[in-house]
């Protein structure tokens, strides 16, 4: 995938990140694609996701399956 700038990407957070202790993350949409980041480090790297890889990752996360015991 060619370098794909996220720079004026209009990222947003989960109204339910609030009180969790800062572990959040961001979502933007851009160029048909998900944009996923730290909040906590809205500079580094971002994850990008094809539609159906990322709601493959969202049901992923959801069941519990990325939790760390």
């Amino acid at each position: 995938m060619p370098h794909l700038d996220l720079s004026h990407a209009s990222w947003r957070k989960s109204r339910r990140s609030s009180g969790n202790g800062g572990n959040c993350v961001e979502v933007a949409s851009v160029e048909d694609v998900a944009a996923v980041r730290d909040s906590k480090n809205p500079s580094g790297p971002a994850l990008v996701f094809a539609p159906a890889a990322f709601t493959a990752f969202v049901n992923t996360v959801k069941q519990g399956r990325l939790d760390l015991h």
